[in-house]
């Protein structure tokens, strides 16, 4: 994923996986014979009373720039457009703004924070709701913004990042978004927990599925 002289711009978000994929990136950087470097970059979302100053402390503690973006996305998707399920707009939305900035910033490569979790829950979102088996990749390549996408954290699961960030104190802030707790995605990983209770091996079965799905694209 990671080649010598790349400049990362790391998506934060705030979120307990976005955080612990910046502190894994900036920690790797003296356990691997690779040289890079990293700009955390948030995409805000307009959210009355964000405060970004303690998740600012800790890129500064990392020795890493740190960029805030201001949007006004919360305002497009639920006051303009009365978004019912805003997800995947928001998603692309932000990702945009997030490549165009990275590009902005001089790097050539941008990290996500997507966990196992999310690669499965997407293949379900794809079946139920666009009729696909389809899943993002752990690495792709943005012809249009000429970037390489990359997900170091895609074979780990989200209640590692969970335990990650309460071990580690990672200052994540609350989603104050209307639809937190409340999507298809959510519906999706409650049914999922469900089936977890009773075989706790079927996350590792689903991740197979999609490493095979994977290998099956390229």
């Amino acid at each position: 994923m990671i080649r010598e002289g790349d400049k990362i711009a790391v998506g934060v978000s705030g979120g307990k996986d976005s955080l612990a994929t910046l502190y894994t990136l900036a920690h790797l950087r003296q356990m691997i014979p690779v040289s890079y470097s990293l700009h955390a970059i948030a995409v805000d979302m307009g959210w009355p009373k964000t405060q970004w100053s303690k998740v600012e402390g800790f890129c500064r503690a990392l020795e890493i720039p740190f960029t805030i973006v201001p949007s006004q996305l919360a305002e497009i998707l639920f006051d303009i457009r009365k978004e019912t399920n805003p997800c995947s707009l928001c998603s692309k939305l932000r990702h945009g703004i997030l490549n165009s900035s990275a590009r902005e910033a001089g790097c050539n490569v941008v990290a996500l924070g997507h966990t196992s979790d999310d690669a499965i829950e997407t293949v379900f979102l794809n079946m139920f709701y666009a009729g696909r088996i389809a899943c993002f990749k752990p690495v792709s390549i943005l012809d249009r913004s000429n970037l390489r996408l990359i997900r170091p954290m895609l074979y780990v699961s989200e209640r590692t990042t969970r335990n990650v960030a309460q071990k580690l104190q990672l200052p994540v802030i609350a989603n104050p978004c209307p639809a937190n707790g409340n999507s298809k995605r959510q519906a999706v990983k409650d049914m999922l927990a469900g089936q977890v209770q009773m075989d706790k091996l079927i996350h590792n079965r689903l991740l197979s599925a999609v490493k095979d799905l994977w290998r099956s694209q390229s």
